[in-house]
């Protein structure tokens, strides 16, 4: 029998390689190519700064801490890892070599100085003495002078320099400066660029007057993000103040990385290592730029040629909802379903912002954790706080790389009159919940809205995600039961309609996937299909391989991380995996048990890993009205049906493109034009309403 498990971070790096081919795919347009390769390295960036980074925490505790999937050591793990992307890099330098070269052809360029012609050279080095040396600020390392310290993931001009005496120091000049454009502009309106750290790299000599230039590179830091802000936390300390200290410690963390853009001496090299604390193992040299944010500022110089880009989408209106009623009204008469990207988020704002206004309403309650930096929810809550309602926000303030962000918002709810939760001790909230309490005709009415994403009018124009509004009472009073335990610092205990992690989603997942088996085991048919970003959950893996050898048929899309190998024969034979990657980013969670009929369907905030099934605050929603449980299986069948963007796993781990065979199947074009004809039926519908009415 093979193995049917994966490590997790050896699995992540295989999405991210999925990432990487869609830079290398010639039917995707130029332009979006290249955001693919910006998007593989921040990927990596922050994989190392939070995964590399806990595995470095966790061998300096104990190095005999295993995967309880494969058995790989923390140290293991992290060679592995190593290993990997120095792989995918070169991969990714030469993709990101052929799109410059494509670049090219529009008459963009970025140079370097053995293509500069000499009347560009004058110009640049007028440039760096004028602009570049007068803000810079250099160092030579020496007995008083320590080694600087370097902030994460920003460039660093390095030169290596020998005295008159022949001793070696090291000289490093900061490259990143917000008075100096990162691309340079050489005069002659040719479309000829030069990177600022190239620039100051190559006349770096100037600067370290009286020295001789041994070796050069520039560098680039990152730094561990792993902090456990519980572990840490003072219960005589205010928590939000606490977590913005902890945000400035973290910018201190250990190196996990150290990026050359050139080769140095050895011996450079290693006292950059000992300097840094760094392993000479996590020493990476590139070939493309150590930070790609430019390649934004490239994309806005082609915009003038459509064909680099996709083609413009922008979210339709909801056919579900008709314009001049009330939200909430309509809610009331049957249970509404978004699906972003692909429809707007408005009809969720508007509902917000009438209960703002809505005398009737007694209570509005959330749970936030990533909101957009504009924000129209927060603007929504401080209204109806504003307006005299009770306005209770759970603002998760260890939401990783939010948590400034949420802190700000938090000071701004609070000054608007909302009643301010911090979360669970030990326990993220990650859970996308709201509800709506108001004073109904027959007594107290429920309007709760469950999604799989954040409440974020950015991402919900960027991810895939479903968002649930019903005036089920049923589900209404579990969400008020979430509330409840939330305000008093605890976690539910059970609940009758919503799954709710962490303590009862786990276990009634199982008892859903048993289900299944005994269906099969009776002679009947079984099923379970899950759409998930994540797949790590030991138990649940477990689960999923008994009811694969009961012969329950099992469907999983995943788009990242899944340590469970299908198709293995005797163990995950009835077992499909499916990673869709494209033009928007797969973020709904989905899950399916059973067929017809008697099928069980969930929308989620929850994936199935650990972390989210018993150790964060979740909520899966049921899903009651047929219409739109037959709108999740058509989305579900869509995606699987999916010949241009999907790839399929195999026993061996592997993924490869799904070959197109019959009519090519893009599942998020499919998507967004079912969007548009749905909007347009809907607005013809309306026309013809408000002509009858005038007549």
């Amino acid at each position: 029998m093979g193995n049917i498990y994966m490590n997790r971070e050896l699995s992540w790096l295989k999405f991210n390689e999925r990432v990487l081919e869609e830079a290398e795919n010639h039917e995707v347009p130029l332009c979006e190519r290249m955001t693919f390769v910006s998007i593989y390295q921040s990927n990596l960036d922050e994989f190392f700064r939070v995964r590399v980074g806990s595995l470095q925490d966790q061998m300096l505790v104990n190095k005999k801490i295993k995967d309880n999937k494969t058995n790989m050591t923390s140290e293991e793990q992290i060679k592995a890892i190593l290993k990997e992307v120095k792989r995918l890099n070169k991969r990714k330098d030469a993709a990101y070599s052929a799109l410059m070269g494509k670049v090219a052809d529009y008459g963009i360029r970025l140079i370097d100085f053995t293509t500069a012609k000499a009347e560009e050279k004058k110009y640049l080095e007028q440039y760096f003495n004028h602009d570049i040396v007068p803000l810079s600020s250099p160092t030579i390392v020496g007995k008083r002078q320590p080694f600087p310290f370097l902030k994460n993931q920003e460039i660093y001009a390095v030169v290596v320099l020998e005295t008159r005496s022949g001793k070696e120091r090291i000289g490093i000049i900061p490259c990143t400066n917000n008075m100096v454009e990162r691309l340079i502009e050489l005069p002659g309106g040719k479309g000829r660029y030069m990177l600022s750290e190239n620039l100051i790299l190559h006349y770096i000599g100037k600067v370290f007057k009286g020295y001789k230039v041994k070796g050069k590179s520039l560098i680039r830091v990152v730094r561990n993000a792993d902090i456990d802000a519980d572990a840490l936390y003072d219960e005589d300390l205010d928590y939000r103040e606490f977590m913005a200290g902890l945000m400035k410690e973290r910018k201190k963390l250990s190196p996990v990385r150290l990026d050359l853009s050139r080769e140095m001496d050895g011996s450079v090299v290693e006292a950059l290592c000992r300097y840094l604390d760094v392993s000479p193992e996590r020493v990476f040299r590139s070939e493309a730029p150590l930070d790609m944010s430019f390649i934004f500022k490239i994309q806005d110089l082609l915009r003038m040629n459509p064909e680099l880009f996709y083609g413009k989408r922008v979210p339709q209106k909801s056919a579900l909802f008709a314009d001049g009623e009330s939200i909430l009204g309509q809610i009331k008469k049957g249970d509404k379903l978004l699906s972003y990207p692909y429809e707007s988020i408005r009809p969720f704002l508007n509902m917000l912002y009438e209960a703002a206004e809505d005398d009737n309403v007694i209570s509005i309650k959330m749970t936030l954790y990533r909101l957009a930096k504009q924000s129209k929810i927060i603007e929504a809550l401080c209204e109806a706080a504003e307006n005299g309602k009770e306005v209770v926000v759970l603002v998760e303030l260890r939401a990783r790389f939010d948590e400034e962000n949420n802190i700000r918002w938090s000071r701004m709810l609070e000054k608007a009159g909302c009643q301010i939760i911090y979360g669970l001790e030990g326990y993220k909230v990650h859970s996308k919940l709201c509800l709506i309490t108001r004073r109904g005709a027959e007594g107290i009415e429920y309007i709760t809205q469950i999604g799989t994403g954040n409440y974020n009018e950015k991402t919900a124009r960027l991810y895939t995600d479903l968002s649930l509004m019903t005036a089920d009472e049923r589900i209404g009073m579990d969400a008020a039961r979430v509330f409840q335990a939330l305000a008093k610092g605890e976690a539910v205990e059970e609940s009758e309609h919503l799954l709710v992690a962490p303590k009862c989603l786990q276990s009634r997942i199982i008892d859903l996937i048993q289900e299944e088996i005994n269906h099969k085991k009776n002679g009947e048919e079984a099923y379970i299909g899950l759409k998930l970003n994540s797949l790590t959950d030991k138990k649940l893996m477990d689960k999923l391989v008994e009811a694969s050898c009961a012969g329950v048929q099992i469907d999983m899309i995943i788009r990242g991380i899944c340590c469970l190998i299908p198709g293995v024969k005797g163990q995950t034979e009835n077992i499909k995996v499916t990673s869709i990657v494209g033009r928007f980013l797969e973020h709904s969670r989905i899950y399916i048990f059973g067929r017809g009929e008697r099928a069980k369907y969930y929308i989620s905030s929850a994936d199935f890993m650990t972390r989210n099934t018993v150790k964060r605050v979740e909520v899966a929603a049921p899903v009651y009205s047929p219409a739109i449980r037959r709108r999740i299986q058509g989305i579900f069948d869509l995606m699987l049906g999916d010949n241009k963007k999907a790839r399929r796993e195999d026993a061996a781990g592997c993924y490869a493109i799904v070959k197109c065979e019959g009519e090519p199947v893009n599942s998020q074009e499919a998507l967004y034009q079912e969007a548009y004809d749905r909007a347009a039926v809907r607005n013809v519908g309306q026309a013809q309403g408000t002509a009858e009415e005038e007549q």
